[in-house]
């Protein structure tokens, strides 16, 4: 199921052995490489500390919260080294630029939607500028669409670019008599 990103961001942290909360999820941690939350930022409830919570740590998310297993499961930023090389950059999803291949603008990353199951960003909600779409819409594009991330933008497919009309199966040929 897809869930855009307010659903794990600013998200209670929940104990299933309190049964009480434990922490606040701040903003996910995503990984520029493949578009997989990692983890979460988040704020322990007891002593304040920004502590990082690990997507393996995570049992399940549901509509009250992000659930763990006990508070244990937060941990120091310096102590999770397989995260470090992500941490260091800082990768933040949204308001990142949106480019095509041939360097044309489209706008600015301004949602996602992640697959709960995978935590794997599937698509990118785009908001372009108000002279290139007067409706004020937005476009989607699909993780597929995606050619490259880097630290400054998103390079994605031209989206008025198809398949060439020689390459696309006719529809459902009429019956013959």
């Amino acid at each position: 199921m897809l869930q855009l990103s307010q659903a794990i961001t600013n998200r209670p942290i929940l104990s299933l052995r309190t049964g009480g909360q434990v922490g606040i999820a701040l903003e996910p941690i995503i990984n520029p490489n493949n578009l997989k939350i990692e983890g979460w930022y988040c704020q322990d409830k007891f002593s304040k500390h920004k502590l990082l919570l690990v997507s393996r740590d995570v049992r399940d998310i549901i509509q009250q919260g992000i659930v763990v297993n006990d508070h244990e499961v937060l941990t120091d930023p310096d102590e999770v080294v397989r995260l470090k090389d992500i941490l260091k950059l800082k990768f933040d999803l949204i308001n990142k630029p949106v480019a095509t291949e041939k360097k044309k603008k489209i706008g600015k990353v301004t949602d996602f939607a992640t697959e709960m199951q995978s935590l794997y960003v599937i698509k990118l909600y785009v908001s372009q500028p108000i002279l290139k779409n007067l409706s004020g819409g937005m476009l989607l594009v699909d993780r597929t669409q995606i050619l490259e991330i880097t630290t400054k933008k998103v390079v994605i497919q031209d989206p008025l670019q198809g398949k060439p009309l020689a390459d696309t199966a006719p529809a459902s040929a009429p019956a013959m008599p």
